[in-house]
């Protein structure tokens, strides 16, 4: 007889319970915080391994934490990088712990819905680009607060937006200096669905149950088919980290 997976945890970084063929994966606050600490990559990525060995589970919702500080927290974050004068290890940590998650949500055999609400920088719109479907609350803004600091975007955002929407578009979005409301982000087509902030996590349980009824092999093969276009992501990833590097130049020592 098979061992049972366990899959309901509470960690430092998120929670995850499991509800029949869903697994429901809520992000705790002040994650970018958090973000130069490898346990959060390694967390997450042993909790989605153990997803993915498990056949019944055929769809995970994220739920991201409402975002408070938006912009504010990526400056503050690059300020202490800028000012500590040390080396890029922070940088490097930040760039490895979101590049990770971001593939292993791509090559997941599981279909991932997004849901997210409040002030939502690029690096975390990224996160939900690397998923499959995405819902954002009504009270959602979407900042780009990276070129203030003259750096690149970081997470794939270049990537997912150009294959979304088509070169001059991405360029458009990655460059506006005034945030993005949601039904915009649905009329560009990075938001699937919109709704009242009360309704953002019923709605994405609902579209989950939804996905839920096809058959698992079927939901699996179709994602690995679609994503087929995406093989080059670790390759990409691995140059936007040269680049950021490049835009720091001296800046760091």
């Amino acid at each position: 007889m098979a061992e049972k997976i366990a899959l309901d945890e509470d960690v430092e970084f998120f929670s995850a319970e499991r509800r029949d063929e869903i697994i429901i994966l809520r992000l705790k606050q002040n994650l970018l915080l958090r973000a130069t600490d490898l346990r959060v990559r390694d967390k997450v990525l042993d909790y989605l391994d153990r997803v993915s060995k498990t056949d019944a589970i055929k769809v995970v919702v994220i739920i991201s934490s409402p975002e408070t500080k938006g912009s504010e927290e990526y400056f503050d974050f690059y300020h202490r990088v800028l000012t500590s004068k040390i080396d890029d290890k922070d940088v490097h940590r930040l760039h490895n712990v979101f590049s990770q998650i971001i593939l292993r949500i791509v090559e997941l055999n599981k279909i991932v819905v997004h849901a997210s609400s409040g002030r939502v920088i690029s690096l975390f719109l990224n996160v939900s680009l690397a998923c499959d479907y995405r819902i954002v609350a009504e009270d959602t803004v979407f900042q780009n607060p990276y070129f203030k600091l003259g750096l690149v975007p970081i997470g794939g955002g270049a990537y997912f937006l150009s294959r979304r929407l088509g070169r001059s578009k991405a360029l458009e979005i990655l460059l506006a200096e005034t945030d993005i409301t949601p039904h915009e982000a649905k009329e560009l087509g990075f938001v699937d669905k919109v709704v009242a902030p009360e309704n953002l996590e019923k709605t994405a349980l609902d579209v989950a149950r939804g996905f839920a009824q096809k058959p698992s092999p079927s939901l699996a093969g179709l994602k690995k088919l679609i994503n087929y276009s995406l093989l080059d992501l670790k390759d990409y990833l691995a140059l936007e980290y040269q680049e950021l590097i490049k835009a720091l130049g001296d800046r760091l020592y």
